[in-house]
């Protein structure tokens, strides 16, 4: 039995449950990314047993703890595993890393919590920008890393953490993550060790080689493969699927044979006719998987800091939570959602629920689609992850 806590919209928990694992609850705060997990792994499928003392909806880490203090303390010797990480955007190296960010502190709440329920194993996921101290003049402070872990130590855990990245686990992404496991009962670098042993068999079973381009990933999604109108939202066309071009696109439809249906959240952006043009010129002229030069920015007269068009031959960049930043590899458009969803592993069947996207002061309390899956964990990466502690347990 685990708990997922910072869950989102259910990349970790879609696989652990794939792993076998079986979920007691999960706590997410904002409603739009619990909205996408409880359609999908509450209301579709009982991956959780959940707690008649715990309202089934969106949470806020503090309140569960200041509320149900005695509730958790209960759990005491029953949960086998305590899974997620705190929000990252304050470490992230992709944006303006924050050392006062409000989200940071929730590492002392992902402690306190661990305290009261004291599972036998943890796993924690965060930025690389975690394992860097942020700077305070010419020098850098202890890295928050260091801090988590010398606090579990002292809760009594063995820790280990790494830096892993998903895209060598058969994501189409080069995504680096931190990557912490705690264990009471035996050795944290075991996970680690395993991880890698397990590799060979898990693609043998998926039918997966050993890395995943993006072409590989989306490539029976191209806008150019027909369109219809979006199910979702007036006014915009979304797209059909081709055959499955791939062994990786045959996973991610779990074997249905899906041509000409429209995909969940495959819903094309509008672009005007000089968004489409700059674009083409993007691809044309910029090199694939890096930012483009000033000189395009300047020639368009671009403000934004990132503008990366895409590889179609080899695994993505890191994708962020906005979809803007990205050019398809060889499309003049943005991503769509399922396209995101690809990229981090999720299966087709996985449906998202809220807003495509929102913008000004909204990012501040809105969880968009493109939002929520770039926030993800893989659940292709998560699966293989839940075998080796189901291992351990």
């Amino acid at each position: 039995m685990y708990i997922d806590l910072f869950s989102g919209c259910g990349g970790l928990a879609l696989g652990l449950h794939k792993a076998g694992w079986k979920g007691l609850f999960a706590i997410e705060k904002s409603a739009d990314a619990f909205s996408t997990l409880k359609h999908n792994l509450i209301d579709k499928n009982s991956n959780f047993s959940w707690p008649v003392w715990l309202p089934k909806k969106n949470h806020d880490i503090n309140e569960i703890i200041e509320n149900y203090t005695k509730n958790l303390e209960e759990l005491r010797g029953k949960i086998s595993l305590v899974a997620g990480g705190p929000p990252c955007q304050g470490f992230s190296m992709a944006g303006r890393r924050k050392e006062k960010d409000e989200r940071n502190k929730l590492i002392d709440s992902y402690i306190k919590f661990i305290e009261l329920v004291q599972p036998n194993i943890l796993f924690f996921e965060n930025v690389k920008g975690f394992t860097i101290g942020f700077k305070k003049g010419n020098k850098r402070g202890k890295a928050y890393s260091v801090y988590v872990v010398n606090k579990l130590k002292k809760l009594g855990y063995d820790v280990k953490g790494d830096i892993i990245d998903f895209s060598e686990y058969g994501v189409p992404q080069k995504r680096q993550r931190f990557i912490l496991v705690g264990v009471k009962n035996g050795k944290a670098l075991t996970f680690f060790e395993k991880l890698v042993q397990n590799r060979a068999d898990f693609f043998k079973s998926k039918n997966l080689k050993d890395t995943t381009s993006l072409n590989e990933a989306i490539s029976d999604l191209h806008q150019s493969n027909g369109t219809e109108e979006s199910p979702d939202t007036k006014n915009f066309q979304a797209g059909l699927y081709t055959q499955p071009l791939s062994k990786y696109q045959s996973l991610m439809r779990e074997g249905k044979y899906l041509k000409n249906k429209i995909a969940d959240s495959h819903r094309f952006a509008k672009h005007k006719p000089e968004t489409i043009e700059k674009f083409q010129y993007i691809l044309n002229n910029a090199q694939a998987n890096k930012n483009i030069p000033d000189s395009i920015k300047e020639k368009y007269n671009l403000k934004k800091r990132t503008v990366v068009p895409l590889c179609g031959k080899l695994p993505t960049p890191t994708l962020t939570t906005l979809p803007d930043d990205y050019i398809h590899y060889c499309e003049p458009r943005i991503l769509t959602v399922r396209e995101y969803a690809r990229i981090q592993s999720f299966p087709d069947s996985y449906e998202f629920k809220g807003k495509y996207t929102t913008g000004g002061d909204m990012r501040k309390s809105d969880v968009p689609r493109y939002t929520q899956i770039g926030n993800a964990i893989p659940p292709l990466f998560a699966e293989q992850a839940g075998i080796v502690l189901k291992g351990m347990r």
